[in-house]
């Protein structure tokens, strides 16, 4: 392997010759082998939008030359098109508020401008990670704005995936619209219903969830890229600050705007965790009718898609084991939003430490919520309901006396309840007896138990 020397404010440092990243990256890679788990390629596409952006203004405004810019900026549009994935290497927990891999950004960036212009990597004379890649910013307005971009886009992924499955549910609630059975409550039987109203509340807290996801946007659009180091703009020559964040606008299509407080928002990250509780309340449903799903699936009501055997002992055993990985992702989100708190807490004056943490779990949790909404949303497309199971549980059910209460008072009720035996058949069957097919027909009808309320006369 062939190497090159670089050289830092710490001394020198073998580098092989054929990688985009230089000595910052290489020294951040030696110091944080401690996760396992890379930085978010979304994050480092974000970052490399926003110095494309920095590019443009810094050319625009004459800072930079054209033929250096236009090198730059050829090298940011591959990073983020995917095109040297290979070269971020970091490990998303690390020191430094996001420093390194700010600066493997830069190098890569750098390096690969150096290749676009004919000079070699690490030729740093033609294009300066920190001088010119990096001019006119810093890790903490760049790294921030930066994550704000990141989740944004990942946003409008998961509100659509939100929306998806939201739609199935609907779906299913005028598939099931019908299909007549008992409700229940602390896991007893309760009062009949229908599986369509049954499946109207799950559409209904997936809604909600679209609602929030969707309106996440409003929090995070403030972002702080022009502060520097601490928000006060120092360095940074005022036609960049408010040139830069338009820029940023028209390469990311996203209704972002820089804040009126810069330096609140270099070191308040408070926006991420209420935009985590949004994630959180989604996380709940998904875990709550996930477990629903279970239940009804347990008592035969409905039939779930036969995913893989479930068994290696036990011929024959199929389980739920889409609505475990939704219930899996759930918790894990849940208990993630603990993490998220603690970052932004943790965050010392002008600046947050603790960034990287949090980056890492809220860019990897929208991912996992956007692939599970996606499975969950075709496991639910093939939900099958057994309606003679429904209407079998439902006519053996003491608690459909209760449906009677308005027609013969709630004692009478009572006293049939105590009068009847399993042994004889039905529920149903010994009110018909007692009350007359007709009366039991028309109240416990499709049409009856969907109304809202009951006609007086």
């Amino acid at each position: 392997m062939s190497y090159r020397i670089e050289t830092d404010l710490l001394g020198e440092k073998k580098i092989f010759a054929n990688v985009y990243w230089g000595i910052h990256t290489q020294r951040a890679l030696e110091n944080f082998s401690i996760s396992g788990k890379v930085v978010a390629l979304e994050l480092v596409r974000a970052m490399a939008l926003v110095k494309k952006a920095a590019c443009l203004t810094n050319q625009k405004l004459g800072f930079l030359e054209s033929q250096k810019s236009a090198a730059i900026v050829q090298a940011c549009g591959e990073i983020i098109e995917g095109k040297l994935d290979q070269y971020f290497p970091l490990d998303a927990l690390q020191g430094g508020a996001g420093t390194s891999t700010n600066m493997n950004v830069n190098e890569v960036i750098a390096n690969r401008a150096i290749e676009i212009l004919g000079g070699t990597k690490g030729e740093y004379s033609l294009v300066h990670p920190i001088e010119e890649v990096n001019k006119h910013q810093s890790t903490n307005d760049v790294y921030p704005t930066a994550l704000k971009i990141a989740v944004l886009f990942l946003l409008k992924d998961l509100s659509g995936a939100v929306a998806e499955l939201q739609g199935a549910f609907q779906s299913k609630e005028k598939e099931f619209h019908a299909v007549v059975k008992i409700g229940r409550t602390e896991m007893q039987d309760a009062v009949p219903m229908t599986l369509g109203q049954e499946f109207s509340a799950f559409a209904e807290a997936f809604s909600r969830d679209r609602w929030r996801v969707f309106k996440c946007e409003e929090r995070i659009r403030t972002v702080n890229i022009g502060g520097s180091a601490i928000g006060t703009g120092l360095t940074a020559p005022k036609e960049y600050i408010f040139g830069v964040i338009e820029q940023i606008q028209q390469l990311s299509g996203l209704g972002i705007c820089r804040a009126e407080n810069v330096v609140d928002a270099t070191a308040n990250m408070d926006a991420f965790v209420e935009v985590f509780a949004i994630l959180k309340a989604h996380a709940v449903n998904l875990v709550k009718v996930a477990d629903d799903l279970r239940l009804l699936s347990m008592l035969g009501e409905i039939h779930l898609p036969q995913l893989q055997a479930g068994s290696s002992i036990m011929p024959g055993k199929v389980n739920p084991v889409m609505l475990e990985a939704v219930i899996q992702v759930g918790i894990k989100v849940m208990v993630d939003e603990q993490v998220v708190s603690q970052a932004a807490s943790r965050g010392t004056l002008q600046i947050n430490e603790f960034l990287p943490l949090l980056a890492d779990v809220i860019l990897n949790d929208l991912k996992v919520l956007h692939s599970i909404n996606k499975l969950f949303t075709a496991h639910v497309q093939e939900i099958k309901a057994d309606a003679v199971k429904c209407r079998e549980n439902l006519d053996r059910s003491t608690s459909i006396v209760t449906a009677f209460i308005p027609q013969i008072g709630y004692e009478k009720c009572e006293q049939l309840i105590k009068q009847y035996d399993p042994a004889n058949g039905t529920v149903r069957d010994f009110l018909i007896v007692h009350l007359g097919q007709e009366l039991v027909d028309k109240i416990l009808s499709v049409q009856n138990l969907t109304a809202l309320g009951y006609r007086v006369s």
